[in-house]
């Protein structure tokens, strides 16, 4: 039996706009978006290629960190495509990559210690320690998903 290798690309997505209104980030509207740049990019071939395994598994509204999982090989195709899509959902952004790992279990662990990094950096702009717990709640908060594996 031969195994599938997979590849789980952790990123950052940041607003285009300075505007006041919640960014609600989908996984759906996110794996479209994705699924866009690579057809505009590559054409019916990416797109073929990255058909076969690739999903959004995670994505954080207040981080606004999300992860996709494809395939090992096509997955060139979305380290290409990932950091030039400047529209989701009709909103201008800007997307980083920040890791890419082989398995979902790094790929959390990686995520736990960035935001750890990003909510020290935080803190020190917050005035009492209630600001601070808040913000500590709503980052560091693990969906159902990211509990089962780290």
């Amino acid at each position: 039996m031969v195994r599938f290798k997979n590849r789980y690309i952790t990123f950052e997505i940041t607003p285009g706009d300075k505007s006041d209104k919640p960014f609600a980030l989908k996984i759906t509207t996110l794996h479209y978006a994705i699924q866009q740049k690579v057809q505009q990019l590559y054409g019916d071939f990416g797109v073929a290629a990255i058909k076969a395994g690739f999903t959004a598994k995670y994505c954080n509204v207040h981080t606004r960190i999300a992860l996709v999982k494809t395939r090992h090989g096509p997955h060139n195709f979305l380290l290409k495509a990932i950091p030039v899509i400047n529209d989701i959902a009709g909103r201008l952004v800007s997307v980083k990559i920040i890791y890419v790992g082989a398995t979902l279990k790094h790929c959390f662990s990686f995520i736990k210690k960035y935001q750890q990094q990003k909510l020290e950096q935080v803190w020190s702009t917050l005035k009492n320690e209630r600001e601070q717990k808040k913000m500590e709640n709503a980052l560091m908060t693990l969906t159902s998903s990211m509990k089962d594996y780290t």
